[in-house]
């Protein structure tokens, strides 16, 4: 490849993580965002929310529409194609990241006029895991920290744990007939983080594909 072939390509390639940073930023924002108006039921800051999703909606079809003219008119080999093709795959992610933000928004919407739900409390520190994890998971990508990937890979089982948690305790509470719409709620803005854990895990699998070449039940140091 010449000096000049490597230059154009490198430059592309730099435009992808521009475009994965200022997405990956713009959805962390949205998850904040999102539950930030469901603990004070703020209608205007959830709204705010679904309209920054269009942002991150035209994001990943440029980051699409990018990843295929490099693709197409600089024929990428090894891991210069890898990470083009795992660009395209964060951009999925990150996309849908932000459906399950809004998500939430929707829901701080349709819970106007309920009562306060004490068990709020239970949410933030699966918030703050998400968000932790999806930004871990695109540090690994911008930075082809594979070790950094590969560490992220357990966390989701915490997560998971906490929604598990998350779900039994709720399910108790629910004995309480006035709690139940209420409780529903809480359930599905629970699922939209969990399911964010679960997009985060993506991110760092195919980042571990990018940097190794080798899917990750294919590698030893995994369990």
């Amino acid at each position: 490849m010449s000096l000049t072939t490597r230059s154009v390509l490198d430059a592309g390639l730099n435009s992808l993580n521009e475009k994965i940073l200022q997405m990956s930023s713009l959805t962390d924002a949205m998850i904040k965002k999102a539950m930030d108006s469901l603990y004070a039921r703020d209608l205007s800051m959830a709204s705010q929310v679904s309209a920054d999703d269009q942002v991150v909606n035209d994001l990943r079809y440029a980051i699409e529409d990018e990843a295929l003219q490099i693709l197409a008119t600089q024929q990428p080999m090894a891991s210069d194609l890898r990470r083009v093709i795992a660009a395209i795959h964060l951009a999925v992610e990150l996309e849908r990241i932000g459906d399950h933000a809004s998500g939430i928004a929707r829901l701080v919407e349709r819970m106007e006029d309920e009562e306060v739900i004490e068990s709020l409390h239970k949410l933030p520190k699966m918030a703050k895991r998400a968000r932790l994890m999806v930004r871990t998971g695109v540090d690994a990508y911008i930075d082809c920290d594979s070790e950094l990937a590969i560490s992220m890979i357990g966390k989701d089982d915490k997560i998971d744990r906490q929604y598990r948690k998350l779900f039994q305790e709720t399910l108790n509470e629910m004995r309480d007939d006035d709690y139940i719409r209420r409780a529903t709620f809480l359930l599905w803005v629970g699922h939209d983080l969990e399911r964010i854990g679960d997009r985060a895990t993506n991110i760092a699998e195919r980042v571990i594909f990018m940097t190794t070449g080798r899917h990750v039940e294919y590698l030893d140091n995994i369990d």
